[in-house]
C-alpha cells in the first residue's frame, strides 16, 4: 500500500499497473476493503491499465490528518475525497468504478465534475446519489426490512453493538447480501482488518445517520450537498453492473433510474451474483472498465 495525502485525509492506496497506463480508480464499499477489487486490478493491470484502489476515509490504514476533522460518511464527503486523491496524484481523468460506498464516490464525482472522469462503472445502485430530502417517505415493506442495519445504527444500541461486534455484524452483511457467494474465513478474515481503523465506527454511524437527515454534515461540504440535493445528472459514458442475487438491493426488471443518465448508458442484470460485486465477478468488472477505456 502505498500513501499520499489528498484532502482531510493521508489515504492509504493499492496501485498496479504501469505509471503511464491510463488510470482507472477503483473504489470498494461497506462494509469491505481494498480487497474487493483486488483481482479486478490484477486483470486491469496485465492489460496496461494503471490501477489505483484506495480506502475509503474510516477503512485500513487511511487516516484523517486533523482530530478536529468531522468523521463524517456522507455522500459529499465520499466524493470530495475521491476529488481530492485524483488530485494529489495528478491524474486528470480517470476511469471511476465502485459499488457501494465507491460507487456512490463514483456517482458523485462524475455528476458533479464530470471533466474528471473517463466513465462511470457503478455496481449494485446504478444512480447512486442519495435523495436525502426525500428520505423520510417510506419505500415498500419488502424493502424496508432489508434496511434494518441501517435503523440498527441510528440509535445507541446499534452503535455499541457495532463497536463491540465489528466482525460479526459486517460478515453477516456479507451473507445476508450475498447469499450465493461461497467465501471463506480467510477471504473474510484479510478484509476485516480494514475495520479495526480507529475512526471506523464513528464514520459508518454518521453516513447510516445522515442520509435519513438525523444528523447534520461536515459543515465544509454543506456547497457539495446542496447541488447532490438537486439530483444531478451523469453525462459521461456509463456501465450499470447489477448482481441478480444482491440480498440488499435485488435489482429491477424495469430501468427506473435510465433517466439520471444523459451520457451513453448500458445496464446490465449479471446471474449468480451478490453486492460485493467486484469479488464475485471480477472478470465482469474489470471488463466494463476495459470498455470505458
Amino acid at each position: 500500500m502505498k500513501r499520499v495525502r489528498a484532502g482531510v485525509l493521508e489515504v492509504a492506496y493499492l496501485e498496479i499497473g504501469p505509471p503511464d497506463g491510463p488510470p482507472a480508480v477503483l473504489l470498494h464499499g461497506f462494509p469491505y476493503d481494498v480487497h474487493a477489487c483486488g483481482n479486478a486490478a490484477a486483470q486491469l493491470a496485465a492489460d496496461g491499465v494503471r490501477c489505483l484502489v484506495p480506502s475509503l476515509r474510516g477503512y485500513g490504514t487511511t487516516r484523517f490528518l486533523d482530530p478536529a476533522t468531522p468523521r463524517s460518511g456522507e455522500q459529499a464527503a465520499l466524493g470530495a475525497d475521491l476529488l481530492a486523491f485524483l488530485d494529489a496524484l495528478g491524474v486528470e481523468r480517470a476511469v471511476l468504478a465502485g459499488f457501494d460506498w465507491g460507487g456512490r464516490a463514483a456517482c458523485v464525482a462524475s455528476a458533479l465534475w464530470p471533466e474528471r472522469a473517463r466513465g462511470l462503472v457503478s455496481c449494485g445502485v446504478g444512480y447512486n446519489i442519495q435523495n436525502i430530502p426525500a428520505a423520510g417517505r417510506p419505500a415498500a415493506p419488502e424493502n424496508e426490512h432489508r434496511l434494518w442495519y441501517q435503523y440498527y445504527l441510528h440509535g445507541a444500541r446499534g452503535r455499541a453493538g457495532l463497536a463491540e461486534n465489528r466482525d460479526a455484524f459486517c460478515r453477516l452483511l456479507w451473507q445476508l447480501w450475498s447469499p450465493t457467494w461461497a467465501f471463506d474465513a480467510e477471504t473474510f478474515a484479510r478484509t476485516a482488518r480494514a475495520f479495526d481503523n480507529p475512526d471506523f465506527v464513528d464514520v459508518v454511524v454518521h453516513s447510516y445517520r445522515h442520509r435519513f437527515g438525523l444528523v447534520p454534515g461536515d459543515p465544509a461540504l454543506v456547497e457539495i450537498e446542496a447541488r447532490l440535493a438537486a439530483q444531478p445528472t451523469i453525462a459521461v459514458p456509463s456501465i450499470v453492473l447489477l448482481g441478480a442475487d444482491d440480498g440488499v438491493a435485488p435489482p429491477s426488471a424495469a430501468d427506473t433510474e435510465a433517466r439520471h443518465f444523459t451520457g451513453p448508458y448500458r445496464r446490465e442484470i449479471v446471474a449468480g451474483v451478490g453486492h460485493n460485486f467486484p469479488q464475485e465477478a471480477p472478470d465482469a468488472f474489470a471488463a466494463a472498465v476495459r470498455a470505458l477505456l
